[in-house]
C-alpha cells in the first residue's frame, strides 16, 4: 500500500512559477513509477508528467512540455512537480499518482494508476 500527499504552492502568477511536492508513505516507495494529473473543473483528469521509478526517464504531456519538470528523491520518498511559465490554463487540482510504468501512465492514462493522492487546487492569476 502506497499512500500519497500533495503540498506546496497552490497560487501562481501567469507567467511565474510553482512548486509542488508529494510525499509518499510505504517502503515500495522506489519500486513505482511516479506521475501527476491535473483536473480542471468540467473536465477529465489528464496526464501531466511522469518518472520512471529510477529517476532516468520522463514524460511529458503535450500540454506542459518544455514548461514543467518532474524529479524524484527515492530517499526522501518524494517526488516533486516544477511547472514555469504558469498559464491561466494550468489551473486545476493536481494530483499525485504511483503506478506500475512511467510510459503506460503517459500513454494510457488514469487506467495504468495504481494509487492516487487527494489532489492540490492550483490556481494562477493573470
Amino acid at each position: 500500500q502506497v499512500q500519497l500527499a500533495e503540498s506546496g504552492t497552490g497560487l501562481g502568477q501567469a507567467g511565474g512559477s510553482l512548486r509542488l511536492s508529494c510525499a509518499t508513505s510505504g517502503r515500495a516507495f522506489r519500486t513505482y513509477a511516479m506521475g501527476w494529473f491535473r483536473q480542471a473543473p468540467g473536465k477529465e483528469r489528464e496526464f501531466v508528467v511522469a518518472i520512471s521509478w529510477d529517476g532516468i526517464t520522463t514524460y511529458y504531456g503535450d500540454s506542459v512540455k518544455g514548461r514543467v519538470t518532474i524529479s524524484r528523491d527515492n530517499a526522501k520518498n518524494t517526488v516533486y512537480l516544477q511547472m514555469n511559465n504558469l498559464k491561466p490554463e494550468d489551473a486545476a487540482i493536481y494530483y499525485c499518482a504511483a503506478g506500475a510504468a512511467a510510459q503506460l501512465m503517459s500513454e494510457k492514462g488514469v487506467t495504468y494508476v495504481d494509487y492516487w493522492g487527494k489532489g492540490t487546487l492550483v490556481t494562477v492569476s493573470s
